[in-house]
Order: structure tokens, then C-alpha cells, then sequence
């Protein structure tokens, strides 16, 4: 079976492409549609878990033996490694702050992740969860770089997924004892999450395999993730934007598009960047600063202050989204883009306006998580992901 990358950050095309490369790719089952709808009448959840049974069946997945905890490494092309503990981690509510969430979810992704799963009984693709480590845990990680990988692969992209398989019960107990008094924090994933926690909640009369969620845990002092920004697409034609965020910022005369990055790093305090595209001049980028301090005092309210009030993203939102340009916070208005390119091909085909952001640190992440606090959804975008297809966790393996 051929991997894929996550299902939230995968298009269309990217799924079209997939397919064409292998009809055994497991984007299939992570996003199932008509095809495997026609399996089970219909229904392309139950499609999914009609496939799953099949693949099994004629060997392109296989149950393993013994119970496994897995060393994971992702190696990119400029030799980055990032490698972690891949197994199912205890579920445990927010307000316990042992798994540590950042972000806000959205009800609709939750409801089809948890139709997925239903349907399924499985995980089908792990949750990335990153803590401050060492201990055994980390010792067990970092001792498999001798030893033969169970997979060794490379994806399209060019990155590396290795993958060692722990059987040795005493080495499970090692890493257990380790880590049952630390905490982490989410770094992708929130809405699989919540799904695990919904879909426990759904069990809430028995225990079982759904108490329990599909993992990959990194300790960030040995192999920690880097963090990109995630982009906005607004619903406001150029003209409107700059009108009504001119009256209350600072507006730049225009830059170039890759020279961004760096013009916003170079701003103390808040900022954020408004994409004009001109099919004959060009595209350019303004940069917006110095907002109003009663405004932002405003926007905030009670946040004010806190590690999230100072957040970029969190500014956009709660005042320029809903103070300045007066739009509801939500999909239909405030789009979201993975990379430049794609920003300015959404905000062109919706005839919007692409706002940049810059990248949120891992310690200020962290910082409003131990705050209990939520940044808005989609605000962080941590790198390398984990593949998906490399281990999938069926419920009836786990009983």
C-alpha cells in the first residue's frame, strides 16, 4: 500500500494524483468518495472500511504479531530528521492538562473524522503531539540507528520514513513510566482529537480500544518540528480591504511577494501582510502595522495582555476579521492556504484578498496552551508530518 500526506492538507488534485500513481493508495481510505461509496452502497465511510477489510484480506496491509510501540523517523532532503514514539496514547480531557491543545476546532471536520472512525474501527492516520523530553523514552528513540528499519521509504516530496518496530515488553513498561508524568502539547491534529475524545464519549458506558488514539509523540530537545504560518483568505475585494484597514494601521508602500518573509520578521509588534494581484503589473504585498491600540484593546477584550493576545493571528481574527472589516469568523468568509501559492490561487478565484502571516515560535505555542488557552483553528502549521499509511490501528487488534 502506497502512503499519502494527512487528509486535512491534501486538494483535490493532490488526491486525483495519488490515485493515478497507485489505486492502492491509502488516501482512500483517509478520503474516501465515489468509488469507494460504490462498495457499500452508497456510503463512502462504510466504502472505506470495506477497502481496509480487502487490503487485509489480500495481504497489501498485514496485523502484526506481537504488541508494537514504533520508533518513526522523517529524514528531508536537506538531511533534517525529526523521529518520535508512534503507538496509541491514553485519552485525557483538556482541563486535566496532561495532552495540551492550542487551537480552536471546527464542528465539521470533527463530525466527518468521527464518521470515518466510526465506520471503520480503526485510526487511521496518528495525531503529532510534542513534549520537552529525555528520559527513556528519549533513550529509546535515539537507540535504533544501528539496527535494520522494519520500513525504510521515500515519498514523492523526497522526505525519508523509517520505521523500527519495539516489541519487547519491558522496553513498553520503560517508556510508560517515563511518560505517565509529563505532558504534551498538540502540535497537529486537534480535530482527530477531538474525534478520539467524541468518539470515546460515544463508548462512555464500556472501555475499550477507543480509550485510546493513534499517536506520534517528539520530544522537541532531541527532534523538535519546525513551525510555518498557516494563511488567510479573506472575503474582501482589495479596495475594501485597504479602505477600512488604512483608516485604523499603517499601510507599506508595496513590496515584492518574496520579500515578505523577511519585511515582516523585521516588524516589532504586530503584522501582517495584504496581497494586491495584478495580472499586468504583478503581484506586490503591503505590510499592515502599527494598529490602533484602542482598537486592538477593543478586539481583544479580556485576552488583552495574555500570551494570546499577543499572537498575529490571534490579532487578525478577534480585530481586523471582526472589528475592522466587520466579517463573521467563519469558513464561508475566512479561508485558509498551506503555502503563498496557493493563498493567491484562492483569493484570485474568490475574488478576495490573501492576508500573510509570519510563523508563531513553538515556545509561544506552547505558552498559550499551558495558559489554557486556544488560538484560532488553523493557526499553526508543524513540519514534517507524519505519512499516512505507515501503521493504521484497528480497534479489534486492541481489544
Amino acid at each position: 500500500m502506497k502512503l499519502s500526506p494527512p487528509y486535512d492538507v491534501i486538494s483535490a488534485s493532490d488526491r486525483a494524483a495519488l490515485i493515478a500513481g497507485s489505486d492502492s493508495n491509502v488516501v482512500r481510505l483517509i478520503l474516501p468518495e465515489q468509488a469507494e461509496a460504490a462498495l457499500a452502497g452508497g456510503d463512502p465511510y462504510a466504502g472505506a472500511r470495506v477497502l481496509l477489510d480487502l487490503w487485509l484480506e489480500d495481504g497489501r496491509l498485514a496485523v502484526d504479531g506481537d504488541p508494537a510501540l514504533f520508533v518513526y523517523e522523517m529524514q528531508d532532503e536537506s538531511g533534517s530528521r525529526t523521529r518520535g514514539l508512534l503507538g496509541a496514547v491514553e485519552l485525557r480531557d483538556p482541563e486535566d492538562r496532561v495532552i495540551l491543545p492550542h487551537e480552536n476546532t471546527m464542528a465539521g471536520p470533527v463530525s466527518d473524522r468521527l464518521a470515518l472512525m466510526t465506520a471503520t474501527e480503526a485510526n487511521l492516520e496518528p495525531i503529532y503531539l510534542v513534549y520537552d523530553g529525555g528520559g527513556a523514552a528519549s533513550a529509546l528513540v535515539a537507540s535504533v540507528s544501528d539496527i535494520e528499519p522494519t520500513v525504510d521509504t521515500t515519498t514523492p516530496d523526497g522526505t525519508r520514513h523509517r520505521l523500527w518496530a519495539i516489541t519487547d515488553p519491558a522496553e513498553h513498561e520503560s517508556v510508560d513510566k517515563d511518560l505517565a508524568e509529563r505532558r504534551a502539547l498538540i502540535a497537529d491534529g486537534h480535530h482527530r482529537y477531538a474525534t478520539y475524545r467524541q468518539l470515546q464519549a460515544n463508548h462512555d458506558a464500556e472501555s475499550g480500544p477507543w480509550d485510546r488514539g493513534l499517536t506520534l509523540l517528539v520530544d522537541t530537545s532531541s527532534y523538535g518540528p519546525q513551525v510555518h504560518p498557516i494563511h488567510r483568505v479573506v472575503a474582501l475585494p482589495w479596495t475594501e480591504i485597504i479602505r477600512l484597514t488604512g483608516a485604523v494601521a499603517t499601510i507599506s508602500e508595496p513590496i515584492p511577494i518574496d520579500a515578505v518573509e523577511q519585511a515582516l520578521a523585521d516588524v516589532d509588534g504586530f503584522a501582517v501582510a495584504l496581497v494586491k494581484q495584478d495580472p499586468v503589473e504583478g503581484n506586490s504585498a503591503v505590510l499592515v502595522s502599527d494598529l490602533n491600540p484602542r482598537i486592538i484593546m477593543d478586539g481583544l477584550g479580556s485576552d488583552a495582555g495574555t500570551p494570546l493576545g499577543e499572537l498575529d493571528v490571534t490579532i487578525l481574527h478577534r480585530v481586523l476579521v471582526e472589528k475592522v472589516w466587520q466579517l463573521a469568523d467563519d469558513v464561508a468568509t475566512v479561508g485558509y492556504a498551506h503555502d503563498v501559492t496557493d493563498a493567491l490561487s484562492d483569493a484570485a478565484a474568490s475574488k478576495g484578498t490573501a492576508v500573510l502571516l509570519r510563523a508563531t515560535p513553538v515556545q509561544a505555542v506552547a505558552e498559550v496552551a499551558a495558559a489554557g488557552l486556544r488560538m484560532p483553528r488553523k493557526s499553526t502549521l508543524f513540519t514534517p508530518k507524519p505519512a499516512s499509511g505507515l501503521v493504521i490501528r484497528r480497534f479489534l487488534d486492541n481489544e
